[in-house]
């Protein structure tokens, strides 16, 4: 009975050894697991309970004109952001920051209240605020590093190059079609935090700051492009017009050297404005050419030998009627020539050479110049136009095509149609952006003339490129384009719009244009000038003309291209005003103190003033001025404490310090 009891025992014994030696076994295998094969994965779920990860925005590259002038830079500022779990005193530190931050107490102790560990206060804060925050040395405030996008030629090219929003996602033009290329990577601000989710070590947090991305070398010229914007302003503003646009391209190369909207708008504070000056009509709007198809028309027939410049059509004394449409002439005319028809714009001399080319051959050739389908240029938001198939065109669609109604077109689509008679009957891509470099200046991708199609052989081009040099003469339409010196060709354009209401054409809204190229013997510019419901006169060659003109002399004068003849007095070169270089890293405290400005929209005394703290009042003040020059700031417009009026030209000249 005694050996059974032992035996027993020593059996319960070996049970619970065992179960015990099965149990360490299975610890030691799930230790082995955690601690050595995954051991990476347990790590890095012990980095997120201890640590929090804050993104940071991403440094953008800049964007610059094709001498290396900045239209577009980032500039690094301090964003202020609380840590509510780690403030001493919740109340006291809201009443502290609230006449700094500029919102209410209640609104800072709302966001003390949330249930997050990490809240923004405000982002990208004044360099002179950031720092007097910093001094106060409150507990659970701290600063992250972020770039914000500023726009130094305030409106100059705004309309191309876009603007960037919050994020800073880009939301318009160069900065939204090269976003991922312009954005670089994000950064990251990492805090640690105890077994009760507190936040600590804020003064040790590790940041890992943003990189810059691309930067983007644009084929616009700044002084061109301001020449172009001036000169179209004027044209907008002395006829009662609307709005307008022009264009300057090279014809060989299809280099857009200026794309000029007006209005623009200012992308330092674009949500000021209303959204249809946001965007780029240039190419995003289609409207009916007028009598710069003619151009075209005209090519085709020269192009298919069905007409010469000397052939002759009865113009039937400015009346002719087609199935139940009557077709006018402005003038009356009996008998013109081909070129004639082009010289005095005839619509119904077109309209005949439009019937004898046929619809199936003038479809194809407008095809070919690039009407009805994207030109491709590298900007976001082009519009096709529209081009209706030839089957769907009856009755009168032939003849009023002719000459320009019924169709629609961009800007950027007559001009690098026109362009193609320019450079000898070759259809060129139109692009903006020359080469995309890195943030060392290496290159990183470079973009060249690409070349898409031959519409018509040389000499048809030389042809028509004569007739057009008649436009510009004594009795042309074009007379107001002429520029003393130079041969220019062109074409006025007048078209009637079309009125929503009765579906039909107004009969007072008119879109005026003139488009041409110069030299007319070696083209070195062409340029297309639109206004949108002039209130003087409908006709291009009375306003569009003249800021033709303009846009020409000055920037062939720019450009050093010498006149062909005698001129009897030199243009006066214009300038665009110098753009506003990135603040340096150092901050000084010279010039006036802000708190003895004047309040409101009132000019401050900037003299003696860096450009780094002009920026910063300008900042503060959320004013737009123009910064000329280099080094302090010596003379200004207006006056310090002189009230800034909507039509005042405001701007800072520096003077390089001694």
């Amino acid at each position: 009975m005694k050996d059974e009891r032992e035996k027993w025992a020593r059996v319960r014994i070996v049970m619970i050894g065992t179960l015990f030696g099965l149990l360490f076994l299975g610890v030691v295998g799930r230790a082995f697991y955690l601690q050595i094969l995954q051991h990476e994965e347990m790590i890095k779920k012990a980095e997120k309970q201890h640590q929090r990860i804050i993104p940071l925005t991403p440094a953008r590259g800049a964007i610059m004109d094709r001498n290396g002038t900045p239209l577009a830079v980032s500039l690094e500022m301090d964003s202020c952001y609380a840590e509510p779990r780690n403030i001493q005193d919740i109340n006291g530190t809201a009443q502290v920051l609230a006449p700094f931050l500029g919102i209410s107490k209640r609104d800072i102790l709302h966001k003390f209240s949330t249930n997050r560990n990490f809240v923004w206060l405000e982002r990208r804060l004044a360099p002179d605020l950031a720092a007097r925050i910093k001094n106060l040395k409150l507990h659970g405030i701290g600063f992250s590093p972020e770039s914000k996008r500023f726009y130094p030629n305030v409106e100059v090219a705004a309309n191309v190059v876009g603007f960037t929003g919050l994020d800073p996602n880009g939301l318009e033009g160069i900065e939204l079609k090269y976003d991922s290329v312009i954005l670089g990577n994000t950064g990251y601000l990492v805090t640690e935090r105890d077994a009760l989710g507190r936040n600590i070590a804020i003064d040790d947090a590790l940041v890992k700051k943003s990189e810059p991305g691309k930067n983007i070398i644009l084929t616009l010229d700044k002084n061109i492009q301001y020449i172009a914007e001036k000169e179209l302003a004027k044209a907008v503003t002395e006829s009662g017009a609307k709005n307008g646009m022009a264009l300057v391209m090279e014809p060989n190369t299809g280099k857009v050297l200026a794309m000029a909207n007006y209005p623009s708008f200012n992308p330092n504070s674009f949500s000021h404005y209303a959204q249809s000056l946001l965007r780029n009509r240039v190419v995003a709007d289609s409207f009916e050419p007028g009598s710069t198809f003619k151009v075209f028309l005209i090519s085709a027939a020269l192009e298919e030998k069905i007409v010469k410049p000397t052939d002759v059509f009865n113009c039937e004394n400015g009346r002719y009627t087609i199935a139940d449409r009557t077709i006018h002439d402005t003038h009356s005319y009996s008998s013109l020539s081909v070129a004639d028809i082009l010289k005095y714009s005839s619509n119904i001399g077109a309209a005949k050479i439009g019937s004898r080319l046929g619809d199936e051959r003038l479809f194809r050739y407008l095809r070919s110049f690039g009407f009805g389908e994207r030109t491709g240029i590298d900007l976001p938001g082009e519009s096709p136009g529209n081009l209706r198939d030839k089957r769907r065109w009856y009755g009168v669609d032939l003849a009023t095509i002719s000459f320009g109604q019924g169709v629609s077109a961009s800007a950027i689509q007559l001009a690098t149609a026109i362009s193609t008679v320019a450079n000898g009957g070759i259809l060129m891509k139109p692009y903006i952006v020359e080469r995309i470099v890195d943030d060392k200046g290496q290159e990183v991708q470079k973009f060249d003339p690409q070349v898409m199609r031959r519409v018509i052989s040389e000499d048809t081009a030389r042809k028509v490129t004569k007739m057009m040099e008649s436009v510009t003469t004594n009795g042309g339409t074009g007379l107001n384009a002429a520029v003393e010196g130079y041969l220019v060709a062109g074409k006025t354009g007048t078209a009637q719009k079309a009125d929503p209401v009765t579906h039909g054409y107004s009969a007072t809204k008119r879109t005026a244009s003139f488009i041409g190229f110069i030299p007319a013997d070696k083209p070195k510019l062409t340029i297309f000038v639109v206004i949108d419901e002039p209130k003087t006169s409908p006709y291009g060659g009375v306003v569009a003309a003249p800021a033709f003109r303009e846009i020409a002399l000055k920037t062939l004068c720019y450009l050093k291209i010498p006149p062909q003849g005698e001129i009897s007095k030199t243009p006066k070169v214009v300038e665009a005003k110098q753009a506003v270089p990135p603040p340096q890293d150092e901050m000084s405290e010279e010039g006036a103190s802000l708190d003895s400005m004047a309040e409101g929209e009132v000019m401050p005394n900037f003299q003696g003033m860096s450009m780094r703290r002009v920026l910063q009042v300008m900042e503060k003040r959320s004013l737009n001025i123009r910064l000329m020059g280099s080094g302090r700031a010596m003379e200004q417009n207006p006056p310090p404490g002189q009230k800034i009026r909507g039509t005042d030209e405001v701007w800072i000249k520096f003077t390089p310090s001694a």
